[in-house]
């Protein structure tokens, strides 16, 4: 793709607008689509998003709009990066524009409740027969924008388009590997959320580091076991969109997960939490697929099963974590993780 190539970002949350930072600083002609008319009229105006990146110049290159039309007409490259609750309804009103051609990038990390799949199965719903790359790894959009190093995955059964975004996004402090393991990326970029909750939990009930890291640990071997047993790959969760992403996500400062997470364990209720966020915390329906994904393929789960009682079924937080710790311990590996 040349310099001259036309990229539509569909969605200007915090993630979303550092995407298009990061294209349009490449020399990209970049469209923005934003949900909120009046955050797209202040990033024509002033250059800053400040319901999602506060604080941060964006580049001059950037042309945001509220209009599909404006947004997608003619692009090459198609980058959608809404929430995952709804992802399917902007898809459903976006893809009239989208051309036939276009190459389609699920940079959400969700999982949508309803159905249990996964973004870019959402996508290959919709607009059937279209090649598509997943793009996920550790990675704050306020750091993306800072131009801070960041490592991510390109994710596609298409290993032309895989590399073709790749060379899009990246560069000298926006490094991009590539995988064919598609399951694998998208299922660590979304699962580890649900991880990042309980470890927030933990953390705001006083527990140290020893917990928390037993908490991770424990939780990623979670996440693999559900993974392969959705046909993704185990090395994946131990790369960049797995444990990569968990430990961001768990011991970041930035991570809106772990945030809900903290205030839980502090005594919050859920509702007073997701009411004061603008953006959202995908962990938090994350949870409900994770464990409905759990039941499906017969395994055990306890940690995400934890947090979903917390989250969903009135259980006090200190009690979930102590029903955790009265488990009867057993070999730390089984059988099925060797083969």
């Amino acid at each position: 793709m040349t310099p001259e190539s036309r990229v539509g970002v569909i969605g200007a949350g915090s993630w979303g607008t550092a995407l298009a930072h990061l294209l349009a600083q490449k020399g990209l002609r970049v469209r923005l689509w934003c949900y909120e008319s009046e955050v797209a009229a202040q990033i024509a105006r002033e250059r800053v998003n400040r319901l999602y990146l506060d604080g941060l110049q964006l580049h001059p290159g950037i042309f945001a709009t509220d209009a599909f039309a404006e947004a997608l007409a003619g692009v090459e490259t198609v980058v959608l990066v809404t929430p995952s609750h709804v992802l399917r309804r902007v898809l459903e009103s976006a893809r009239a524009w989208i051309t036939e051609r276009a190459l389609l990038v699920s940079a959400s990390k969700g999982l949508e409740v309803e159905t249990l799949q996964t973004m870019t199965q959402v996508i290959a719903e919709l607009l059937p027969g279209r090649t598509c790359v997943a793009l996920s790894g550790p990675s704050f959009a306020r750091e993306v924008v800072e131009g801070q190093p960041t490592a991510v995955v390109a994710a596609s059964a298409s290993r032309s388009a895989a590399r073709a975004i790749q060379s899009l996004f990246g560069g000298v402090r926006f490094r991009v590997y590539t995988s064919d393991d598609v399951m694998g990326v998208e299922l660590g970029g979304a699962l580890k959320n649900v991880i990042a909750v309980g470890y927030g939990i933990a953390e705001g009930l006083g527990y140290g580091h020893n917990a928390r890291a037993a908490l991770l640990t424990r939780g990623l071997l979670e996440l693999t076991r559900l993974g392969v047993a959705m046909g993704a790959r185990a090395r994946t969760f131990g790369g960049l969109a797995g444990m990569g992403d968990l430990v961001l996500t768990c011991t970041g400062g930035l991570s809106r997960n772990r945030s809900v997470g903290l205030k839980l364990g502090a005594g919050r209720a859920l509702t007073d939490v997701l009411a004061e966020m603008h953006n959202v915390a995908e962990g938090v329906n994350t949870t409900r697929a994770a464990v409905r994904l759990a039941e499906r393929h017969g395994m055990d789960a306890p940690i995400i099963r934890e947090i979903h009682a917390v989250l969903f079924e009135g259980k006090p937080p200190q009690r979930a974590v102590e029903d955790l710790l009265s488990r009867e311990p057993g070999p730390e590996y089984d059988a099925v993780d060797d083969a």
